[in-house]
């Protein structure tokens, strides 16, 4: 897998953006084939940043309604990523 798809998209929420100002952690929606070691290659390739750790979490899709039309969201994976003590953090949250 290439880089783009291994990560998808940066994750700009108000935890993520709090755990990137306090404790250097970014947030990404991955691939859900990606491992720990991809992300981090793919993190540190990317950003041009030394990665200290990466946590996953996987995600389930919820259903949905519209009326009587029922379906499912996909399942989507997302990754923390722990930057190394002294790594200038990317700033791809611009508001």
């Amino acid at each position: 897998m290439t880089i783009h798809q291994v990560i998808r998209r940066p994750l700009v929420t108000e935890k993520g953006v709090q755990k990137k100002d306090t404790e250097r952690t970014l947030c990404f929606e991955v691939s859900l084939d990606a491992n720990k070691t991809q992300v981090k290659a793919a993190v540190e390739k990317l950003f041009k940043v030394k990665v200290e750790e990466v946590r996953t979490a996987n995600f389930d899709g919820k259903m949905r309604r519209r009326g009587r039309f029922m379906g499912y969201r996909p399942d989507w994976k997302k990754a923390y990523v722990k930057l190394k003590e002294g790594e200038k953090v990317p700033d791809f949250a611009g508001v």
